[in-house]
């Protein structure tokens, strides 16, 4: 007899439509296919929306500025879960939005529907730290995050993580967080991120044949560079790298919205006279990024470490296995995880002696390179596929779903 088709309401933080591969390729595209549909809640980014291919998108216009977007949104998901028909739902789940979060899993109560909370980031402790880094001098730039911070800190360790019917976690450190805030490790299912394997792969993407990368022994980096990120880091690592391979040459498939750090990179670039081994694309479309990197002979992953970061899974690392690139990365707890598991390259401390002693080493070995290219790979479609992660999911679901029912049957 075929599993029982669900079907979740679903609020994000997150717009439509977004980059997000943990929204797009799990809940839009590999869940589907195993049962598990979702009617999207959240802001309208782009006019016209593309359809949401997980169920119905349920969209509101939002406007620019970042108090009023906060307000508008807020009350497109209070309006949402008020006039919601419980009887079309199993599940009303919440991703990244406390507040939202509480009047979620109120609703839940009273329609007699479970609740379930989705945790990518730290968010409270993210807008925390970003309002102190801003400082008294920021205004309102400092004031409102701040306020939002702590209230929605206290909002989701006091009241929702401990009353939501299951909570799903972005890594297995973050789970191991919580847990030392009280929440049950049985309460909580670790969904890493992962790879659509259908199209990121070495089948699927051609390497590219831009001039600039001919004659070249050619590095990756693929995302975001906010200042978080510390991509000068890579730019020392040149310095050195580029002692011992004169052709050495970066290639930056990324940017960040922050223009005075992207002037700073720029004139760092120029300072240490970089400029002829590094190829600073902006951001492009995945398929022509990915195309950048299956030209690349080593994929690089550095990811600051610290508390809010500790808890991420980042996706860069399992993106150049998944493409077939051997990895240096730093020890990130899930970077380090996945290296470890997959034998599929080096994984170091977050510094530029570190980095180029690891690249270095890797470029005189092509042997080893592919057969960690190859190792990644296998890793990737075995444990970081959506294809397989969404096995996992919809599994966690359906079994939440047949113990639920087995309690309301015993009541």
């Amino acid at each position: 007899m075929p599993d029982q088709p669900v079907r979740l309401l679903y609020l994000t933080a997150e717009g439509w439509p977004t980059h997000r591969a943990d929204l797009i390729a799990l809940f839009g595209k590999y869940l589907p296919r195993l049962g598990i549909h979702t009617d999207l809640l959240t802001e309208q980014l782009q006019a016209p929306a593309p359809d949401w291919p997980g169920g119905t998108a349920l969209l509101c216009q939002a406007p620019q500025g970042r108090a009023a977007q906060y307000v508008v949104k807020l009350w497109h998901g209070l309006r949402g879960l008020m006039r919601m028909d419980a009887r079309r739902y199993d599940a009303i789940q919440v991703r990244d939005m406390s507040v939202t979060a509480v009047a979620g899993l109120l609703v839940a109560r009273l329609r007699g529907l479970p609740f379930y909370y989705w945790l990518s980031y730290p968010q409270s402790e993210g807008q925390i730290d970003r309002a102190l880094k801003r400082g008294l001098k920021g205004g309102m730039r400092f004031w409102f995050p701040l306020l939002q911070g702590h209230v929605g800190k206290w909002l989701l360790y006091r009241l929702v993580l401990p009353r939501a019917d299951h909570v799903f976690v972005q890594s297995d450190q973050m789970q191991r967080d919580l847990a030392a805030r009280g929440v049950p490790m049985d309460k909580m299912t670790p969904v890493p991120m992962g790879v659509d394997t259908e199209v990121a792969g070495p089948d699927q993407v051609v390497a590219s044949t831009d001039a600039r990368l001919q004659g070249r022994r050619v590095l990756a980096y693929l995302g975001v560079m906010d200042p978080v990120r510390q991509i000068d880091v890579l730019f020392h690592m040149l310095l050195i790298v580029r002692q011992h391979y004169p052709d050495v040459l970066l290639v930056l498939a990324g940017d960040t919205e922050d223009t005075a750090h992207r002037a700073w990179l720029q004139a760092e670039l120029e300072r240490l006279d970089l400029g002829r081994h590094v190829l600073w694309l902006g951001w492009r479309p995945s398929a022509e990024a990915w195309s950048y990197v299956r030209a690349a002979e080593i994929g690089l992953s550095p990811f600051p470490r610290g508390y809010l970061l500790d808890s991420a899974s980042p996706t860069k690392a399992v993106e150049y296995m998944g493409l077939g690139l051997p990895v240096v990365v730093n020890d990130n707890p899930d970077q380090q995880q996945v290296v470890r598991e997959s034998g599929a390259g080096r994984c170091v401390p977050l510094d530029a002696d570190a980095f180029a002693k690891a690249v270095i080493e890797l470029l005189a070995e092509p042997e080893a390179m592919r057969e960690m290219g190859r190792k990644g790979r296998e890793y990737v479609l075995r444990q970081r596929g959506y294809d397989s992660i969404a096995r996992s999911v919809a599994a966690t679901y359906r079994r939440l779903q047949a113990e639920r029912a087995a309690v309301e049957s015993r009541a």
